[in-house]
Protein backbone atom coordinates (compact mmCIF):
# COMPACT_ATOMS: atom_id res chain seq x y z
CA UNK A 1 0.00 0.00 0.00
CA UNK A 2 3.23 2.31 -0.23
CA UNK A 3 2.79 5.81 0.85
CA UNK A 4 -0.94 5.55 1.72
CA UNK A 5 -0.89 4.34 5.09
CA UNK A 6 1.51 6.86 6.61
CA UNK A 7 -0.57 9.81 4.06
CA UNK A 8 -3.36 8.39 6.05
CA UNK A 9 -5.83 7.24 3.08
CA UNK A 10 -5.99 3.77 4.29
CA UNK A 11 -6.03 2.20 7.68
CA UNK A 12 -3.76 0.44 8.48
CA UNK A 13 -5.28 -2.55 10.27
CA UNK A 14 -7.20 -3.06 7.43
CA UNK A 15 -4.08 -3.04 4.86
CA UNK A 16 -3.74 -7.03 4.23
CA UNK A 17 -7.64 -6.42 3.37
CA UNK A 18 -6.62 -3.92 0.16
CA UNK A 19 -3.84 -6.18 -0.45
CA UNK A 20 -5.92 -9.24 -0.96
CA UNK A 21 -8.81 -6.93 -3.41
CA UNK A 22 -6.00 -5.76 -4.95
CA UNK A 23 -4.50 -9.07 -5.87
CA UNK A 24 -7.69 -10.37 -6.82
CA UNK A 25 -8.13 -7.80 -9.67
CA UNK A 26 -4.48 -7.85 -10.46
CA UNK A 27 -4.96 -11.40 -11.30
CA UNK A 28 -8.23 -11.07 -12.92
CA UNK A 29 -6.64 -8.71 -15.10
CA UNK A 30 -3.76 -10.78 -16.28
CA UNK A 31 -6.31 -13.59 -16.98
CA UNK A 32 -8.03 -11.31 -18.98
CA UNK A 33 -5.33 -9.83 -20.58
CA UNK A 34 -4.24 -13.82 -21.44
CA UNK A 35 -1.38 -13.49 -19.51
CA UNK A 36 -2.09 -17.30 -18.12
CA UNK A 37 -1.63 -18.73 -21.17
CA UNK A 38 2.22 -19.87 -21.93
CA UNK A 39 2.19 -19.32 -25.46
CA UNK A 40 1.42 -15.75 -25.22
CA UNK A 41 3.86 -14.91 -22.84
CA UNK A 42 6.68 -16.72 -24.30
CA UNK A 43 5.87 -14.98 -27.41
CA UNK A 44 8.50 -12.20 -26.54
CA UNK A 45 11.05 -14.23 -27.18
CA UNK A 46 9.85 -15.26 -30.73
CA UNK A 47 9.14 -11.96 -31.83
CA UNK A 48 5.41 -13.31 -32.63
CA UNK A 49 3.59 -11.39 -29.58
CA UNK A 50 5.21 -8.61 -27.43
CA UNK A 51 1.98 -8.12 -25.18
CA UNK A 52 3.96 -8.96 -22.21
CA UNK A 53 6.73 -6.03 -23.36
CA UNK A 54 3.46 -3.32 -24.14
CA UNK A 55 1.69 -4.22 -20.59
CA UNK A 56 4.70 -3.67 -18.94
CA UNK A 57 5.58 -0.45 -20.58
CA UNK A 58 2.18 0.86 -20.05
CA UNK A 59 2.38 -0.06 -15.95
CA UNK A 60 5.99 2.00 -15.93
CA UNK A 61 5.25 5.18 -17.46
CA UNK A 62 1.85 5.17 -16.02
CA UNK A 63 3.00 4.74 -11.81
CA UNK A 64 5.73 7.07 -13.14
CA UNK A 65 3.92 9.84 -14.37
CA UNK A 66 1.00 9.28 -11.71
CA UNK A 67 3.15 9.33 -9.11
CA UNK A 68 4.98 12.63 -10.04
CA UNK A 69 1.84 13.95 -10.70
CA UNK A 70 0.06 12.72 -7.15
CA UNK A 71 3.24 13.66 -5.27
CA UNK A 72 3.00 17.34 -7.27
CA UNK A 73 -0.44 17.70 -5.96
CA UNK A 74 0.01 16.69 -2.92
CA UNK A 75 -1.64 13.44 -2.70
CA UNK A 76 1.03 11.84 -2.48
CA UNK A 77 4.47 12.06 -1.00
CA UNK A 78 7.24 10.82 -2.55
CA UNK A 79 9.34 10.69 -0.01
CA UNK A 80 7.82 7.98 1.86
CA UNK A 81 8.37 5.84 -0.64
CA UNK A 82 10.36 2.98 0.07
CA UNK A 83 12.96 1.40 -2.71
CA UNK A 84 14.39 -1.66 -2.70
CA UNK A 85 18.26 -1.37 -2.54
CA UNK A 86 19.80 -2.77 -5.60
CA UNK A 87 21.76 -6.00 -4.83
CA UNK A 88 23.98 -6.03 -8.39
CA UNK A 89 25.24 -9.57 -8.56
CA UNK A 90 22.11 -11.01 -7.30
CA UNK A 91 20.18 -9.40 -9.65
CA UNK A 92 22.28 -10.51 -12.73
CA UNK A 93 22.30 -13.98 -11.08
CA UNK A 94 18.34 -13.98 -10.43
CA UNK A 95 17.68 -12.30 -13.64
CA UNK A 96 19.43 -15.15 -16.14
CA UNK A 97 17.84 -17.63 -13.60
CA UNK A 98 13.83 -15.91 -14.15
CA UNK A 99 14.75 -15.74 -17.80
CA UNK A 100 15.62 -19.51 -18.52
CA UNK A 101 12.11 -20.25 -16.08
CA UNK A 102 10.36 -17.32 -18.61
CA UNK A 103 11.11 -19.50 -21.48
CA UNK A 104 11.55 -23.24 -20.71
CA UNK A 105 8.42 -23.08 -18.10
CA UNK A 106 6.45 -19.82 -20.54
CA UNK A 107 5.25 -18.17 -16.79
CA UNK A 108 6.65 -15.63 -14.34
CA UNK A 109 5.74 -16.00 -10.73
CA UNK A 110 2.45 -14.13 -10.76
CA UNK A 111 1.19 -15.65 -13.79
CA UNK A 112 2.31 -19.00 -13.14
CA UNK A 113 -0.95 -18.60 -10.24
CA UNK A 114 -2.86 -17.21 -12.32
CA UNK A 115 -2.70 -20.05 -14.44
CA UNK A 116 -2.65 -22.62 -12.04
CA UNK A 117 -5.82 -21.03 -10.29
CA UNK A 118 -8.06 -21.66 -13.59
CA UNK A 119 -6.44 -25.34 -14.22
CA UNK A 120 -3.88 -25.45 -16.67
CA UNK A 121 -1.33 -28.48 -15.67
CA UNK A 122 1.33 -26.72 -16.93
CA UNK A 123 1.21 -24.06 -14.45
CA UNK A 124 0.66 -26.28 -11.37
CA UNK A 125 4.19 -28.02 -12.64
CA UNK A 126 5.78 -24.70 -12.54
CA UNK A 127 4.60 -23.67 -9.44
CA UNK A 128 5.23 -26.79 -7.86
CA UNK A 129 9.30 -26.27 -9.03
CA UNK A 130 8.92 -22.52 -7.74
CA UNK A 131 8.18 -24.11 -4.30
CA UNK A 132 10.87 -26.62 -4.51
CA UNK A 133 13.11 -23.37 -5.25
CA UNK A 134 11.88 -21.71 -2.69
CA UNK A 135 12.33 -24.27 -0.23
CA UNK A 136 16.09 -25.04 -1.73
CA UNK A 137 16.93 -21.40 -1.28
CA UNK A 138 15.64 -21.13 2.33
CA UNK A 139 17.48 -24.25 2.81
CA UNK A 140 21.21 -23.16 2.10
CA UNK A 141 20.34 -19.36 2.68
CA UNK A 142 24.00 -19.33 4.82
CA UNK A 143 25.50 -20.65 1.51
CA UNK A 144 23.67 -18.09 -0.92
CA UNK A 145 23.76 -14.90 1.27
CA UNK A 146 26.92 -14.10 0.26
CA UNK A 147 25.83 -13.63 -3.18
CA UNK A 148 22.78 -12.92 -2.09
CA UNK A 149 23.82 -9.20 -0.82
CA UNK A 150 27.05 -8.98 -2.79
CA UNK A 151 27.18 -5.87 -4.82
CA UNK A 152 24.97 -3.61 -2.55
CA UNK A 153 24.63 -0.10 -4.27
CA UNK A 154 21.60 0.99 -2.04
CA UNK A 155 18.25 2.78 -3.14
CA UNK A 156 19.57 4.15 -6.17
CA UNK A 157 17.38 5.51 -8.82
CA UNK A 158 18.42 5.12 -12.76
CA UNK A 159 18.07 9.15 -13.25
CA UNK A 160 20.87 9.91 -10.62
CA UNK A 161 23.04 7.24 -12.32
CA UNK A 162 22.39 8.49 -15.78
CA UNK A 163 23.11 11.96 -13.89
CA UNK A 164 19.56 13.23 -15.02
CA UNK A 165 17.01 14.87 -13.89
CA UNK A 166 14.18 12.82 -12.95
CA UNK A 167 11.58 14.74 -14.81
CA UNK A 168 13.54 14.10 -17.89
CA UNK A 169 14.25 10.40 -17.53
CA UNK A 170 10.22 9.93 -17.32
CA UNK A 171 9.67 11.94 -20.44
CA UNK A 172 12.53 9.70 -22.14
CA UNK A 173 10.85 6.58 -20.49
CA UNK A 174 7.86 7.94 -22.14
CA UNK A 175 8.93 8.45 -25.63
CA UNK A 176 10.80 4.59 -25.67
CA UNK A 177 7.73 3.21 -24.51
CA UNK A 178 5.86 4.74 -27.19
CA UNK A 179 8.60 3.83 -30.10
CA UNK A 180 8.20 0.26 -28.55
CA UNK A 181 4.57 0.00 -29.17
CA UNK A 182 5.46 1.09 -32.81
CA UNK A 183 8.17 -1.24 -33.49
CA UNK A 184 6.96 -4.37 -31.73
CA UNK A 185 4.02 -3.94 -33.41
CA UNK A 186 5.96 -4.15 -37.29
CA UNK A 187 7.67 -6.97 -35.78
CA UNK A 188 5.15 -9.45 -35.26
CA UNK A 189 3.29 -8.21 -38.72
CA UNK A 190 6.13 -9.66 -40.24
CA UNK A 191 7.10 -12.58 -38.25
CA UNK A 192 3.14 -13.86 -37.98
CA UNK A 193 3.44 -13.02 -41.98
CA UNK A 194 0.39 -9.88 -41.83
CA UNK A 195 -0.01 -7.30 -44.20
CA UNK A 196 2.27 -4.25 -42.90
CA UNK A 197 -0.55 -1.70 -41.37
CA UNK A 198 -0.83 1.79 -42.61
CA UNK A 199 0.70 4.07 -40.63
CA UNK A 200 2.59 4.19 -37.41
CA UNK A 201 -0.17 2.68 -35.14
CA UNK A 202 -3.82 1.71 -35.08
CA UNK A 203 -6.14 4.85 -35.00
CA UNK A 204 -7.04 3.25 -31.40
CA UNK A 205 -4.08 4.11 -30.33
CA UNK A 206 -3.89 8.01 -31.19
CA UNK A 207 -5.68 9.19 -27.88
CA UNK A 208 -3.77 7.39 -25.37
CA UNK A 209 -0.30 8.59 -27.09
CA UNK A 210 -1.19 12.21 -27.01
CA UNK A 211 -2.17 11.71 -23.73
CA UNK A 212 1.09 10.09 -22.72
CA UNK A 213 3.44 12.97 -24.50
CA UNK A 214 1.05 15.58 -22.85
CA UNK A 215 1.29 14.17 -19.49
CA UNK A 216 5.37 13.66 -19.72
CA UNK A 217 5.21 17.42 -21.41
CA UNK A 218 3.66 18.90 -18.12
CA UNK A 219 5.64 17.22 -15.94
CA UNK A 220 8.60 19.04 -17.73
CA UNK A 221 7.13 22.46 -17.59
CA UNK A 222 5.58 22.22 -14.07
CA UNK A 223 7.80 23.96 -11.26
CA UNK A 224 9.30 21.97 -8.37
CA UNK A 225 6.42 22.52 -6.36
CA UNK A 226 3.23 24.16 -6.31
CA UNK A 227 2.64 27.26 -3.90
CA UNK A 228 0.44 25.70 -2.10
CA UNK A 229 -1.38 22.18 -2.69
CA UNK A 230 -4.92 21.87 -2.61
CA UNK A 231 -5.55 21.13 0.79
CA UNK A 232 -3.53 23.88 2.36
CA UNK A 233 -5.41 26.95 3.72
CA UNK A 234 -3.40 29.86 2.02
CA UNK A 235 -1.44 32.55 3.44
CA UNK A 236 -4.00 35.65 3.40
CA UNK A 237 -6.10 33.54 5.48
CA UNK A 238 -3.63 32.47 7.91
CA UNK A 239 -2.32 36.13 8.30
CA UNK A 240 -5.75 37.88 8.24
CA UNK A 241 -6.71 35.38 10.89
CA UNK A 242 -3.48 35.71 13.07
CA UNK A 243 -3.58 39.67 12.84
CA UNK A 244 -7.24 39.52 14.38
CA UNK A 245 -6.32 36.68 17.22
CA UNK A 246 -8.71 34.33 16.08
CA UNK A 247 -6.64 31.63 17.08
CA UNK A 248 -6.96 32.34 20.97
CA UNK A 249 -9.12 31.18 23.63
CA UNK A 250 -9.26 32.35 26.61
CA UNK A 251 -8.53 31.02 29.87
CA UNK A 252 -12.12 31.58 31.15
CA UNK A 253 -13.57 29.36 28.55
CA UNK A 254 -11.52 26.96 28.93
CA UNK A 255 -11.37 26.85 32.87
CA UNK A 256 -15.78 26.63 32.08
CA UNK A 257 -15.18 23.39 29.66
CA UNK A 258 -13.10 21.79 32.39
CA UNK A 259 -15.63 21.95 35.05
CA UNK A 260 -18.47 21.26 32.20
CA UNK A 261 -17.35 17.86 31.16
CA UNK A 262 -20.13 17.10 28.56
CA UNK A 263 -19.47 20.73 26.87
CA UNK A 264 -15.89 20.20 25.95
CA UNK A 265 -15.38 19.63 22.80
CA UNK A 266 -11.64 19.88 23.03
CA UNK A 267 -8.84 18.11 21.95
CA UNK A 268 -6.55 19.26 24.22
CA UNK A 269 -2.69 19.20 23.42
CA UNK A 270 0.13 19.51 24.89
CA UNK A 271 3.34 20.79 22.58
CA UNK A 272 5.50 20.80 25.90
CA UNK A 273 8.58 19.35 25.59
CA UNK A 274 8.77 15.17 27.37
CA UNK A 275 9.94 16.01 30.94
CA UNK A 276 7.42 19.20 31.50
CA UNK A 277 4.54 16.81 30.34
CA UNK A 278 5.51 14.64 32.68
CA UNK A 279 5.76 16.47 35.94
CA UNK A 280 2.52 18.47 35.09
CA UNK A 281 -0.34 18.75 32.17
CA UNK A 282 -4.59 19.49 32.06
CA UNK A 283 -6.43 16.93 32.55
CA UNK A 284 -7.29 14.92 29.44
CA UNK A 285 -4.40 16.52 27.80
CA UNK A 286 -2.35 14.41 25.14
CA UNK A 287 0.96 15.29 24.19
CA UNK A 288 2.44 16.21 21.18
CA UNK A 289 5.95 18.51 21.05
CA UNK A 290 6.02 21.49 18.42
CA UNK A 291 8.39 19.91 16.57
CA UNK A 292 6.22 16.90 15.53
CA UNK A 293 2.42 18.36 15.10
CA UNK A 294 2.91 17.65 11.49
CA UNK A 295 4.13 13.71 11.64
CA UNK A 296 1.90 11.49 9.63
CA UNK A 297 0.13 9.67 12.81
CA UNK A 298 -0.02 13.00 14.61
CA UNK A 299 -1.94 14.98 11.69
CA UNK A 300 -4.18 11.69 11.53
CA UNK A 301 -4.82 11.68 15.00
CA UNK A 302 -5.81 15.02 15.09
CA UNK A 303 -8.11 14.69 11.87
CA UNK A 304 -9.89 11.12 13.43
CA UNK A 305 -10.92 12.94 16.47
CA UNK A 306 -13.35 15.45 14.31
CA UNK A 307 -12.94 17.69 17.25
CA UNK A 308 -11.51 21.40 18.09
CA UNK A 309 -7.90 20.99 18.59
CA UNK A 310 -6.38 23.42 21.26
CA UNK A 311 -2.69 23.99 21.69
CA UNK A 312 -0.82 24.72 24.85
CA UNK A 313 2.41 25.19 26.31
CA UNK A 314 3.82 27.89 29.32
CA UNK A 315 3.53 30.56 27.03
CA UNK A 316 1.34 30.60 23.66
CA UNK A 317 4.62 31.09 21.45
CA UNK A 318 5.35 27.35 21.04
CA UNK A 319 1.51 26.40 20.36
CA UNK A 320 1.06 29.70 18.20
CA UNK A 321 3.52 27.80 15.48
CA UNK A 322 2.09 24.53 15.89
CA UNK A 323 -1.28 26.08 15.42
CA UNK A 324 0.27 27.58 12.32
CA UNK A 325 2.07 24.66 11.07
CA UNK A 326 -1.44 22.53 11.38
CA UNK A 327 -3.88 25.74 9.82
CA UNK A 328 -1.16 25.62 6.93
CA UNK A 329 -1.67 22.18 6.20
CA UNK A 330 -5.60 22.42 5.88
CA UNK A 331 -6.77 21.83 9.57
CA UNK A 332 -9.53 24.41 10.48
CA UNK A 333 -10.56 23.58 13.98
CA UNK A 334 -7.42 24.38 15.69
CA UNK A 335 -7.04 26.78 18.03
CA UNK A 336 -4.66 27.77 20.97
CA UNK A 337 -4.90 28.54 24.54
CA UNK A 338 -3.99 32.04 25.21
CA UNK A 339 -1.09 32.93 27.19
CA UNK A 340 -1.01 29.53 27.63
CA UNK A 341 -0.48 27.71 31.18
CA UNK A 342 1.13 30.45 32.67
CA UNK A 343 -1.69 33.07 32.15
CA UNK A 344 -4.54 30.39 32.78
CA UNK A 345 -2.91 29.70 35.59
CA UNK A 346 -2.34 32.84 37.14
CA UNK A 347 -6.17 33.77 35.92
CA UNK A 348 -7.36 30.99 38.32
CA UNK A 349 -5.48 31.31 41.22
CA UNK A 350 -3.84 33.79 41.90
CA UNK A 351 -5.44 37.43 39.99
CA UNK A 352 -7.41 39.46 42.53
CA UNK A 353 -10.57 41.10 41.73
CA UNK A 354 -10.21 45.03 41.74
CA UNK A 355 -12.32 47.30 43.79
CA UNK A 356 -14.20 49.53 42.23
CA UNK A 357 -17.65 49.22 39.83
CA UNK A 358 -18.01 46.40 37.91
CA UNK A 359 -20.54 46.30 34.90
CA UNK A 360 -23.03 43.19 34.83
CA UNK A 361 -20.67 41.11 32.74
CA UNK A 362 -17.75 42.00 35.01
CA UNK A 363 -19.31 40.82 37.86
CA UNK A 364 -20.24 37.51 36.22
CA UNK A 365 -17.09 37.04 35.39
CA UNK A 366 -15.49 37.47 38.38
CA UNK A 367 -17.70 35.45 40.37
CA UNK A 368 -17.10 32.31 37.94
CA UNK A 369 -13.77 32.94 38.25
CA UNK A 370 -14.53 32.33 41.82
CA UNK A 371 -16.14 29.44 41.90
CA UNK A 372 -13.19 27.66 39.30
CA UNK A 373 -11.16 28.66 42.28
CA UNK A 374 -12.74 26.86 44.50
CA UNK A 375 -13.48 23.80 42.21
CA UNK A 376 -10.36 23.36 41.64
CA UNK A 377 -8.49 23.54 44.71
CA UNK A 378 -10.98 21.38 46.51
CA UNK A 379 -10.87 18.71 44.16
CA UNK A 380 -14.14 18.90 42.95
CA UNK A 381 -12.95 19.81 39.50
CA UNK A 382 -10.80 16.74 39.46
CA UNK A 383 -13.44 14.41 40.81
CA UNK A 384 -15.56 15.99 37.09
CA UNK A 385 -12.89 15.71 35.02
CA UNK A 386 -11.73 12.44 35.76
CA UNK A 387 -15.32 10.99 34.74
CA UNK A 388 -14.20 11.85 31.07
CA UNK A 389 -11.91 9.24 29.15
CA UNK A 390 -8.73 10.26 28.64
CA UNK A 391 -7.94 10.59 24.98
CA UNK A 392 -5.82 7.11 23.66
CA UNK A 393 -3.40 7.77 20.74
CA UNK A 394 -2.32 4.88 18.71
CA UNK A 395 0.86 6.36 15.92
CA UNK A 396 1.81 3.61 13.83
CA UNK A 397 5.47 4.04 12.88
CA UNK A 398 6.45 3.07 9.45
CA UNK A 399 9.51 1.35 9.86
CA UNK A 400 12.30 0.79 7.03
CA UNK A 401 13.39 -2.36 6.07
CA UNK A 402 17.05 -3.72 7.74
CA UNK A 403 19.58 -3.54 5.52
CA UNK A 404 21.58 -6.55 4.16
CA UNK A 405 18.63 -8.50 3.23
CA UNK A 406 19.32 -9.19 -0.21
CA UNK A 407 16.76 -8.32 -3.24
CA UNK A 408 13.50 -8.10 -4.26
Amino acid sequence: MGPLIPQGFVNPDLNLFFAFVIGLGFGYVLEQGGFSNSRKLAGIFYGYDFVVLRVFFTAAITAALGLLLFNYMGWVNYDLLYINPTYLWSALVGGVIMGFGFILGGFCPGTSMVAAVIGKIDAMVFVLGLMIGVFFFGSFYDEFAPLYTSGDLGSVFIFDTLNMDREWFVFLLVLVALAAFIVTRKIEDKVNGLEPRQGLFAPLYVGPFLLMIGVAVLILILPESPRAKWFETDAKTILTEAAEGKQFVEADELAYKLLNPKENNFVLVDVRNDAAFAEFTLPGAIHIPTAKVLDMGYKKLLQEKNQPVLFFGFDDTDANQAWLALRRSGLKEVFVLEGGLNQFFYHVFQAESKPGKYNEMQQFEARFIERAREAFQSGEAAQKINKKAKPVTTIIEMETPPAGQGGC
